[in-house]
């Protein structure tokens, strides 16, 4: 028990450390079992989603149970290799992500008003 203090004691973290992992790079037949072996050395994990879309195959989530875990996993695994393909081990960040989210729905949006009021992007 006296471990685990001094390990999380006053320690300071980077505002970008969190309990969820964002990883890319992964083969892209990976089982959850095996993500589990090599993720859950670093401490308990709450849930992995692994990515089966066109869009999403490679990638994965994992959460785990305590923030310090997450970092041991990231300062780890950045970089491993498995299955011949090196590991890309990131904090999960919202704002980063949605970002791509919201640029499609802009656009989107402007196509729509530029239509409907008529207005051409074309130079004449």
């Amino acid at each position: 028990m006296a471990a685990i203090s001094l390990r999380k004691g006053n320690t300071r973290l980077p505002p970008e450390v969190n309990r969820v992992l964002y990883v890319r790079n992964l083969p892209f037949n990976i089982t959850s079992e095996e993500m589990y072996d090599i993720f859950g050395k670093y401490g308990a994990i709450r849930q992995i989603r692994i990515g089966t879309n066109k869009d999403t195959r490679g990638t994965a989530f994992i959460v785990y149970e305590d923030i310090y875990d997450a970092k041991t996993a990231v300062d780890h695994l950045s970089g491993f290799n498995v299955a011949n393909r090196y590991l890309i081990v990131l904090y999960y960040q919202q704002a980063k992500m949605s970002k791509k989210f919201d640029q499609k729905k802009k656009e989107e949006e402007l196509q729509k008003l530029q239509e409907k009021y008529g207005v051409s992007t074309k130079d004449k």
